[in-house]
């Protein structure tokens, strides 16, 4: 029979999922928040809620964004990018294996996200080259990411949460490749199905090899206004064309309060109207140098030189400090000078009411600007910059570049046999001990700058995972862990072990795409725990399944913030991710039903 207390857990669990769908704040402060209620109704102790802080998981997890950024900052991925991408076309049963394959074995070692933000628009700009769709390749991209992270302990924070969880409460945690077992399994399986049906599943262009028909780039969308003097008042547009604008379509009028859509008959252009223009990203050096249309916003930057403006993409990151903002509000010419010519979100382009929409993270801005944003904010944390980039820079130096590799492989090998060495009394040759190792090196050899080092870390994930650990000491302490265990075995009682596993696998992964897979590991875990006392069974099988459905997030672009930076990058829609998603969810469930069991006895 479930408590009082064990309401109160429910009651404020419910609330936080809530809250996190919403995105009524930050997560971390959500489950601060929910932290701090369930210290004060006395359900968990202040030092519990503090433990999460201390718990070398988290720490590890943290650490382990140093790393990451220094294998950034050495230039090696930008330079493993130009030596592996296919330099002619080919067909995409092959050509996705070339892309997905070597992603995949990077994410198992370092942090998905800076993988992503390095990759996506080099493997862009390789598309458009070889005059391929994008958009065929960028989700795959962020699955690499997700099934290369479900091979070893330190491939997603979520399987270090689970790992640091399991100390906590006595047990022996995961060993470095221990998740690869099923995870790399289910990575090969996941990339061979990609490549045989992605080319159907996926959005646009389908690939026909050796085919020169054009691919499906990108149409860039821009707001001019009619002014009195201009001589395009009184013209005709006639099917969204207007014969004196060279490869330019106008898709819609503003005019007053009201939106004329002009894809059919024909309209005059009258003095003051708003024209909606959609074209190729070269049309803005001829938008700026037309004297009949005035690009929206120009007269911030009209004391700049044409020549120097360019068009840039950018993608809003959680720190970005205008969130829940519309742009008059944050004033963002005067942050960043920069004009804001349109806003791509969920993959549609939004064409009205621009400076009354609240900015949202994920949000693909496109900016006219000069090159001191890139030189300003190139290496910022509040931008994910997507295109005129100079994707194949290199940002270190040979030495540089060999050294970070080298430090990496040192971290991972000795991560792996250092349980096997002595070590002195206090001292334990771990992963915690391995990355600090490593983060130390990469900023004393600098190959990461030192004056910028906590900008690498994201606070925010960390104390959601800190908080997480005091929430699931909540579901314990209440006895509403035990309870829910009890009514998930009476639900699959036919199928013993066998269906708690496949319903702990299956909360899972609802949990992971409506809230964060940190939180849903977290929370979770403690059912399955008193679940595998009350079958008196080993509960190892049932914290694999976590750590695969936790990460498994391939449906939707809000469970996983891989899918939410490709989207705004390639211009997906909600429904690409459930038509390429949904099929690899299940592949994964049932590949993970049948082979945890098989290594991982009850």
């Amino acid at each position: 029979m479930l408590t009082f207390e064990g309401y109160i857990v429910l009651a404020v669990v419910v609330l936080t999922i809530v809250a996190l769908a919403k995105e009524v704040m930050r997560p971390g402060l959500v489950f601060f928040s929910s932290a701090v209620v369930l210290m004060s109704t006395g359900i968990i102790s202040s030092k519990e809620l503090l433990s999460g802080f201390s718990n070398k998981g988290m720490i590890t997890v943290g650490v382990l964004f140093l790393v990451s950024e220094g294998i950034r900052q050495s230039g090696i991925l930008n330079r493993l990018a130009q030596t592996y991408l296919p330099r002619k076309r080919g067909r995409m049963v092959f050509l996705i294996p070339r892309i997905m394959l070597p992603v995949s074995v990077l994410s198992a070692f370092l942090n998905n996200t800076p993988v992503v933000i390095i990759f996506a628009p080099i493997i862009k700009r390789w598309a458009e080259k070889l005059n391929l769709s994008p958009k065929k390749f960028l989700i795959p991209l962020s699955y690499a990411t997700i099934l290369g992270g479900t091979c070893t302990l330190i491939g997603t924070s979520t399987n270090l949460v689970l790992h640091g969880l399991m100390i906590d409460n006595g047990l022996s945690g995961f060993g470095m490749f221990e998740l690869g077992k099923v995870g790399l399994l289910i990575a090969i399986i996941g990339t061979i199905y990609i490549a045989i049906f992605g080319n159907r599943l996926l959005p646009g262009k389908k690939i026909i090899f050796n085919s020169k028909s054009s691919a499906e780039f990108k149409d860039y969308y821009y707001d001019v206004v009619v002014p009195e003097s201009s001589n395009f008042v009184g013209m005709e547009i006639k099917n969204s064309r207007l014969k004196v604008l060279n490869n330019l379509f106008v898709k819609c009028i503003e005019r007053g309060s009201k939106v004329i859509e002009t894809n059919k008959g024909s309209h005059i252009i009258q003095t003051g109207d708003k024209l909606l223009l959609s074209g190729k990203s070269d049309r803005l050096n001829y938008i700026l140098g037309n004297e009949n249309i005035k690009l929206s916003g120009f007269n911030l930057i009209k004391n700049i030189s044409k020549e120097k403006l360019k068009q840039y993409e950018a993608v809003l990151s959680p720190r970005f400090p205008g969130i829940g903002k519309t742009i008059p509000e944050f004033n963002f010419f005067d942050h960043y000078q920069a004009v804001v010519l349109g806003i791509h979100r969920n993959g549609e382009r939004i064409t009205s009411n621009l400076n009354k929409l609240k900015l949202k993270s994920g949000d693909n801005l496109v900016l006219l600007t000069t090159d001191k944003f890139i030189q300003n904010w190139g290496e910022s944390k509040i931008f994910y910059l997507t295109s005129y980039i100079r994707d194949y820079r290199s940002t270190g130096t040979f030495w540089k570049k060999w050294l970070a590799f080298i430090i990496l492989l040192v971290m991972i090998i000795g991560a792996t046999i250092g349980q096997y060495f002595e070590s002195p009394a206090g001292l334990t040759f771990d992963m915690f001990f391995f990355s600090i190792l490593a983060a130390v090196l990469l900023i004393w050899l600098k190959i990461m700058p030192h004056q910028k080092y906590t900008k690498s870390i994201s606070w925010d994930v960390l104390i959601t995972i800190a908080c997480s650990f005091a929430i699931s000491k909540a579901l314990q302490n209440s006895g509403a862990a035990e309870s829910l265990a009890r009514s998930t075995i009476n639900f699959s009682r036919g199928l013993g072990p066998i269906g708690v596993l496949a319903a702990m696998y299956i909360i899972t992964t609802i949990f992971t795409e409506i809230i964060t897979n940190n939180a849903a590991a977290a929370l979770i875990f403690p059912i399955a725990f008193a679940a595998a006392q009350q079958l008196n069974v080993d509960p190892k099988p049932f914290f694999i399944a976590i750590a695969i459905a936790a990460s498994a997030s391939f449906s939707t672009p809000i469970g996983y913030q891989t899918n939410l930076i490709v989207q705004a990058i390639g211009g997906y829609k909600f429904v690409d991710y459930l038509k390429i998603g949904v099929p690899l969810n299940i592949l994964a469930f049932i590949l993970s039903l049948i082979f945890i069991p098989i290594f991982w006895n009850f």
